[in-house]
């Protein structure tokens, strides 16, 4: 029994010492955090309007944050504060077409959250 809580102790250490030195982060940084070079943006496109939205005179703004990859390219992207349920899709089906120069971490590319707000506004 002494011998198995010595394993248990020695991997919770191991583990507390990945976790801390960095490796094996599984969220991505935020672009507040101290350290962290926000992601640029290199490509945007627009969102699109629906038939319906257009049809119902809808207009306003869809928030988002998504997760800008160290490659540059847009992974998950989560609705913070919807509009419609149609253009809430198609501002998330824009946002997966733009490009960014990567965020960074002591010069090296990481994977960085930034909140994106597109507007729909009739004309």
């Amino acid at each position: 029994m002494g011998n198995m809580r010595v394993a248990i102790a020695a991997c919770a250490v191991a583990w507390a010492a990945t976790a801390a030195a960095g490796q094996d982060r599984s969220k991505p940084y935020r672009s507040d955090e101290p350290g962290i070079t926000a992601p640029v943006a290199t490509k945007r496109v627009n969102a699109g309007y629906t038939r319906e939205a257009l049809e119902a005179r809808i207009q306003g703004t869809v928030e988002m944050d998504a997760v800008v990859l160290d490659d540059g390219s847009v992974g998950d992207v989560t609705i913070t504060k919807s509009l419609d349920d149609g253009l809430d899709k198609q501002a998330v089906k824009a946002m997966k077409q733009w490009a960014f120069t990567p965020g960074t971490k002591n010069d090296k590319a990481v994977a960085v959250v930034v909140s994106v707000t597109m507007s729909f506004a009739l004309k």
